[in-house]
């Protein structure tokens, strides 16, 4: 789960996760099912895995013995992910576990030989185009189904309502397409693009929304996320800057007292191939 640009924080991803298990497609789990092999190992690559997550919540719903193959370039993430993955499949069968110390957008298609399944989560949004377009043909080569889950759409919704909402809700989205050594990242335009780009490789695509529901049980979550989600506003358009104040104490001092509720909308991907 970590980023292409930019280093997802081990204390971040863990105060995220209960949020995007509880988001991410139960749907898309069932339909990849059999698509799996039946007999053997099933060799699983995760994909800016970050601290393991996504084996902790799909290991488990899966039948059979999995090996999954931990890709990551931040070796504190990868050190969390090797040492806190289940060991037992769905129905006890082994699970095992390796790590590899990889920048994702210099992955070959040898990195990814025998794979059965290919994972990534909160990944897409980060790329640049080109990076997509890599990302896209390499998933292609692996010649299996790959899992591409939560990637940002750019709606946000917070209730109660405030004036001041879209205004940083423009700003957060632009941010998301900043341009980052030259190029612009993808941002919400990331699904429409890798859509397109596996469709064009003959590959079928699934997809189904995973939104986050932020209540007032989700209190940490809630400040964390909006208190990222306005500076990285007020980066792009510091005319922001000057009603942000009296805006982040509004809406901070909602969520302490439980009167805030924020959908995050993602959308999960299941690519099947030709």
């Amino acid at each position: 789960m970590s980023t292409v640009h930019g280093r997802a924080s081990e204390g971040w991803l863990a105060l995220r996760e209960a949020a995007d298990a509880a988001a991410r497609s139960p749907e898309l789990v069932e339909t990849l099912r059999p698509h799996l092999p039946d007999e053997g190992v099933a060799v699983i690559h995760d994909l800016g895995c970050g601290t393991g997550s996504m084996a902790r919540w799909l290991a488990v719903q899966l039948e059979g013995p999995q090996h999954w193959v931990m890709v990551d370039r931040d070796a504190a993430l990868l050190a969390v992910a090797a040492t806190s993955a289940p060991d037992r499949a769905a129905d006890g069968a082994p699970v095992t576990v390796e790590t590899r110390l990889r920048d994702l957008t210099l992955l070959a298609p040898e990195d990814l030989a025998g794979s059965t399944l290919l994972t990534a989560s909160a990944l897409l949004d980060m790329m640049t185009r080109e990076e997509l377009d890599r990302f896209v043909a390499l998933c292609a080569r692996a010649g299996c189904p790959a899992l591409v889950l939560l990637s940002v759409t750019g709606q946000v919704d917070l209730e109660p309502r405030d004036p001041f909402d879209d205004r940083v809700a423009d700003a957060f989205n632009a941010h998301q397409r900043r341009v980052v050594d030259g190029r612009p990242l993808l941002g919400p335009g990331a699904v429409g693009a890798a859509v397109e780009g596996f469709e064009r490789l003959g590959a079928e695509v699934l997809v189904r929304p995973s939104p986050w529901r932020l209540g007032p049980g989700e209190r940490d979550l809630q400040a964390q996320w909006f208190t990222g989600w306005l500076g990285a506003a007020c980066e792009q358009d510091a005319g922001l800057t000057v009603e942000a104040g009296p805006y982040a104490r509004r809406r901070l001092g909602e969520a302490a007292a439980g009167g805030l509720s924020v959908t995050v909308h993602h959308q999960d991907l299941l690519v099947l191939p030709a």
